[in-house]
Parts: C-alpha cells; structure tokens; sequence
C-alpha cells in the first residue's frame, strides 16, 4: 500500500501541490499566502451570509405556497425542448446524483485525496458531503411535495422524500463544488487545471435545469439548494484556508526555532 501510495505521488509530483516543499511542486506559502488568504475567508464569511439571507426569503416564499404559477411555468416552458441529445443530457447530468452511485462517489474522492497524501483536502472533501445531511434537515423542516401536474412529464426514477430543497443540487455543490476548488487551487498545470474545473462548473451549471426538465423539482426547489449549497461550500472552503494558514504558521514557527533549517 505504501508502495502504492509512493507511485501515484510520484506521477502527480508536476502536476498538483504537495505540502513539502519539493521542486517543482508549490510550498503552502505559495498556494495559501496568510494574508490573502485570510483575506478571502472574511469575504466568503460576507458572500455566505448573504446567500443564507437569500435562502430564508425564497424558503418563506415557498411555504406561503406564493411560487406555484412561476414554478409550473418554468418547468413547461423547459419540458419544450424534447430533442433526444437533450433529454439524454439531463439524465446525465443528474446520474451521479442518483443511488448507489450517490452513496460512492462523494467519500471515494476523499479517498483518493487521502492515498495520495493530502490529508487534510481528504479530510473536507468528506465534510462537503455533509451537504447530505443539510438537505435531509430542510426537507423534513419544509415537506413539500414533489411536483405532480397533468401539463408536465415526470421522469422515471429512483426519487422518494419531499421536493424543497434538491438534494442533488446541493450535494453537487458540496461534493463536486469543493472538489473544483481544490483542483483550482493545487493544479500547476494551466491546460489540466482549466479543463477539469471547466467541466465541474458546468456539471454544477446544469444539474439545476436537469432536476426541473425531468419533473423530480420545481424552479423554487433548485434554486433554494443553490443559495444553501453555496453557503455552505464558501464556508468550508473558508474554514479549509484557515486551517492551511495555521498549518504554515506552526511549521513556519517550528522551523524558524531550529538551528540550520530553512523556512518554507
């Protein structure tokens, strides 16, 4: 396994930042300057609380049953598209999101992140999947049916539970969202970096408009999970600067204090 382990961070060692400080990979320093990166936690912290602010009035919309008309609207306008590459896109989009693979996905990357030596990145990869647990709370708080209307076509799937809010939506923007911004952040290469978040950001895009076009949500729905699922993830990654600025600060400290030691 440690042999395993040595390989897969040796293929990598061009390509993404390690917390030692050998060449050509980044230094934390360099990745997570402390006060920019302090910096941009306080304005994480700012945007967070306003995207709480805006979850709280459209969950108050939504339970005074003021969003109904809207919401049929938008689903039968979207339903319109009916081109066979398109509904296949949609199903796509939302597979992931489906069990069992639901249930992989999320703690198989920070597995992944943890047999290649970044423990801490494996350590909140598998708190953005607490976004699970944010969606089973609003969703037993808010019970609202899932939408059913003769005007609009509902997708056969393996969905059960209430509809506000979508629990696909959020997940992808805990699980997938934080890993986008770590390949962000650790990727040296421009081409890889580019091409992989690239693609997150666009499964993050669209599985919003997927759970509409398939019937299993409403417009209300997936747009409460992306203000609650942004919050979230701007307050994990918030906390994750922080902890990596701590981290550079003690071994700046404990290095500073040995005699013929070189600080990162």
């Amino acid at each position: 396994m440690s042999l395993l382990r040595d390989r897969l961070q040796e293929t990598i060692a061009n390509s993404v930042v390690q917390e030692e400080g050998i060449a050509p990979r980044l230094r934390i320093s360099e990745a997570f300057p402390p006060r920019a990166a302090l910096a941009r936690g306080r304005g994480a912290i700012g945007m967070t609380a306003f995207a709480l602010a805006a979850f709280i009035a459209l969950f108050t919309v939504v339970r005074a049953q003021r969003s109904t008309r809207a919401d049929l609207a938008v689903t039968i306008a979207l339903q319109r598209r009916r081109q066979p590459w398109f509904r296949k896109a949609m199903q796509l989009v939302s597979w992931p999101g489906f069990p069992p693979q639901s249930r992989i996905i999320p703690p198989a990357l920070a597995g992944i992140w943890f047999a290649l030596g970044f423990r801490i990145e494996a350590i909140f990869q598998l708190l953005a999947w607490g976004t699970g647990f944010v969606s089973f709370v609003v969703k037993w708080i808010m019970r609202r049916p899932r939408p059913e209307h003769p005007e609009i076509a509902i997708a056969v799937a393996r969905i059960g539970g209430t509809s506000f809010p979508s629990g696909h939506v959020l997940n992808y923007l805990g699980v997938y969202g934080f890993l986008a911004f770590l390949l962000e952040t650790l990727v040296r290469p421009a081409a890889l970096r580019k091409a992989s978040v690239g693609a997150l950001v666009t499964l993050l895009a669209t599985v919003g408009p997927s759970r509409i076009y398939l019937g299993h949500h409403w417009l209300t729905d997936v747009s409460a999970s992306y203000l609650l699922g942004t919050s979230y993830l701007l307050g994990l990654t918030a906390l994750y600067r922080r902890v990596k600025v701590w981290q550079y600060l003690r071994r700046h400290r404990l290095t500073s204090q040995a005699p013929g030691m070189a600080v990162e």
